[in-house]
């Protein structure tokens, strides 16, 4: 089966054409209620550490290949990437949802690559 892997900021509205929305961020998305927030999954571990985060939120467009570098490597050894993988196997649409204001240097990016390199994803 052929599977989609999309991204979208949490604060877009929810879609039927998401299909399963994961959100990947640690924090809950400042200023969206648990009521108005529509997520089908959550794990705050497939999120980068504490310590990487804060790091990159001092420089993001700077700091960008060595964060991308950095957060591959926790994914290495996080348990929670194998979790999240068993989770979607059997979803043809996946939307990872993510809080962050820059849409081309956030984590969903780099998560969503490291899910494509599974050769029957595909990225829209």
């Amino acid at each position: 089966m052929k599977q989609i892997i999309d991204i979208k900021r949490a604060y877009e509205p929810a879609s039927p054409d998401d299909g399963f929305r994961i959100y990947i961020d640690r924090l809950w998305p400042r200023g969206l209620s648990h009521e108005t927030f529509h997520y089908d999954w959550w794990d705050k571990d497939i999120a980068p550490s504490t310590e990487l985060r804060e790091w990159f939120h001092a420089n993001p467009q700077t700091e960008w290949a060595e964060f991308e570098k950095r957060y591959r490597q926790e994914l290495q050894s996080n348990p929670a990437l194998s979790v999240l993988k068993e989770t979607i196997n059997d979803k043809p649409k996946v939307t990872l949802i993510y809080s962050s204001c820059d849409e081309t240097h956030n984590n969903a990016v780099v998560l969503r690559n490291v899910l494509m390199s599974d050769h029957s994803l595909e990225q829209i």
